[in-house]
C-alpha cells in the first residue's frame, strides 16, 4: 500500500530589533488606534480594525489598497501573553482569493531598552504564497519601525 500523500507546509520567520521598550512595541501591535498608523504594506491603509484581545477573541482588519476595493483579514487569538507573546490565526476575506488559514506567532523580547520581535507566519501550502506574504510582512515591519521612531 502506498504511503499517504503529505503536503509540505512553508514558514516565514523574521527577526527585527526596534529601538523602543517592549511594552511600547506590544501596544503598537495590539492597540487598534496605533495599528491604523502602520499596519499593512506600504501604500495600504487600515480604515477599520476590530480586536478582542483575549484567547478565543476574534479580530478583523480592513485593508485598503491604493486602488480598488477594501478587503479584510481576520482570525482568532490563540495565545495572548502581554507583553511577550501573541499567537493568532490569519485568514483573508477577499473575493477570488482562496487562501487557507495560516498561523502567526509574534514574540516580543527585551533587549536592553530595545525590543527584538520574532515573527513566525506558518502553514503556507505553497512557496509562492509564503513569498507573497514575506514581501507584505517586510513592508509592514518597516512601517512599524518608522512609527516607533
Amino acid at each position: 500500500m502506498p504511503a499517504p500523500e503529505t503536503q509540505a507546509l512553508h514558514t516565514l520567520r523574521f527577526t527585527r530589533v526596534f529601538q523602543a521598550p517592549r511594552e511600547r512595541v506590544w501596544r503598537a501591535w495590539t492597540d487598534p488606534g496605533q495599528m491604523k498608523h502602520w499596519f499593512g504594506p506600504r501604500g495600504y491603509t487600515t480604515p477599520d480594525i476590530e480586536l478582542d484581545l483575549r484567547p478565543g477573541g476574534r479580530y478583523r482588519i480592513a485593508m485598503q489598497p491604493p486602488e480598488g476595493e477594501a478587503f479584510h483579514l481576520n482570525g482568532v487569538f490563540r495565545e495572548v501573553l502581554p507583553p511577550g507573546r501573541l499567537v493568532y490565526t490569519f485568514q483573508w476575506e477577499k473575493p477570488g482569493w482562496d487562501y487557507p488559514e495560516t498561523l502567526v506567532t509574534a514574540e516580543f523580547r527585551e533587549r536592553g531598552g530595545a525590543t527584538e520581535l520574532v515573527l513566525t507566519h506558518e502553514r503556507f501550502p505553497e512557496e509562492k504564497m509564503r513569498d507573497d506574504h514575506g514581501g507584505g510582512w517586510s513592508s509592514i515591519l518597516e512601517r512599524l519601525a518608522e512609527f516607533l521612531g
